[in-house]
């Protein structure tokens, strides 16, 4: 694969101070080593659970809320990018058993769900990307709370907090109004695009349909779909290539901590496992649509939500 892109343009969003964001462009910029690509040699998952026939519609996204001890599914139950106000969110057990299948349901009377893709829990707040908006739930009761509506957002994607609230979450774009990646400060009502150190906005065709993000104590992650690779922006702002253009079409990207990442190829229909070294392997191969994947760190399992057969996946990582 090749491991450098163009630079991407600039726009004229202001700098984020809280992670002054440098391209990794041809001209001298660092990167991370190319990540290597070997099959996985260990023993299989031990411990492996599919829910099928359950009542699950295009879903989307997984997440584990730690609190509460329970798996929550976005379905999009429809078109993922229409307006029809019947997404819902399901409450999975880390058993495997579905305990409430539309615990938010975009039909209920005051509810607005159109088509719920990523999901981020702060504090009692479950903030879920919904085309153009983020919308705010409670995280105990469900109820609704208040909405965040982007005017140029298109198909708003991946939603991830940091450790001390703040947001960052993508906008995958349309063909005729390309995406962004964008942050949003938890004292703050505006979010605001991600710019790079140099001033490089990380928005546009050359970003390549952002999709999966992930933000943690080394920066944030970015996936993405249209141009299948996976960069890595650090704390002081260097953009850097972890996995170069491909047909691959990633999907999410969730951390291991120490031992890695895990991200979800709709191209290569696996979920691969990026160990602390950069070494790349499957971990799991042959899914329909793997999208955006969840982790449970208390069981070391991974949740794959399977887009177009309406299944989720419970598969530990050894």
């Amino acid at each position: 694969m090749p491991t450098h892109r163009p630079c991407l343009r600039s726009g004229s969003s202001l700098l984020l101070a809280a992670l002054p964001l440098a391209t990794a462009c041809d001209q001298g910029a660092r990167e991370e080593p190319e990540s290597e690509m070997v099959p996985l040699e260990t023993a299989g998952p031990a411990f492996t659970r599919t829910l099928s026939d359950v009542g699950f519609a295009t879903p989307e996204s997984a997440l584990h809320d730690p609190v509460a001890d329970v798996y929550l599914v976005a379905n999009i139950n429809g078109n993922a990018a229409e307006e029809d106000g019947n997404g819902f969110i399901s409450r999975v057990s880390p058993s495997g058993e579905v305990s409430e299948l539309k615990w938010i349901d975009g039909a209920a009377p005051g509810v607005i769900l159109h088509a719920p893709k990523g999901m981020a829990i702060v504090a009692d707040t479950l903030f879920v990307t919904d085309i153009d908006c983020i919308r705010r739930f409670h995280r105990v009761t469900g109820e609704p709370l208040q909405e965040l509506c982007l005017e140029n957002a298109t198909f708003l994607n991946d939603l991830t907090s940091t450790r001390r609230g703040d947001l960052y979450f993508s906008d995958s774009g349309t063909a005729g109004a390309p995406g962004a990646v964008y942050f949003l400060r938890q004292t703050a009502d505006v979010p605001q695009k991600v710019v790079l150190a140099d001033g490089t906005v990380l928005e546009g065709e050359e970003l390549g349909g952002a999709n999966g993000v992930f933000a943690d104590r080394r920066g944030l992650y970015v996936a993405t779909f249209g141009s299948g690779e996976l960069f890595h922006v650090t704390p002081e702002g260097e953009r850097l290539q972890m996995m170069g253009p491909s047909e691959m079409r990633l999907d999410g990207i969730v951390s291991l901590e120490e031992r890695g990442f895990l991200f979800s190829s709709w191209g290569d229909s696996t979920v691969y496992w990026i160990q602390a070294g950069g070494t790349v392997t499957p971990l799991i191969e042959d899914l329909e649509s793997p999208a955006d994947i969840g982790y449970d760190a208390e069981r070391n399992r991974v949740l794959i939500p399977l887009f177009l057969s309406d299944r989720l996946m419970l598969l530990e990582v050894r």
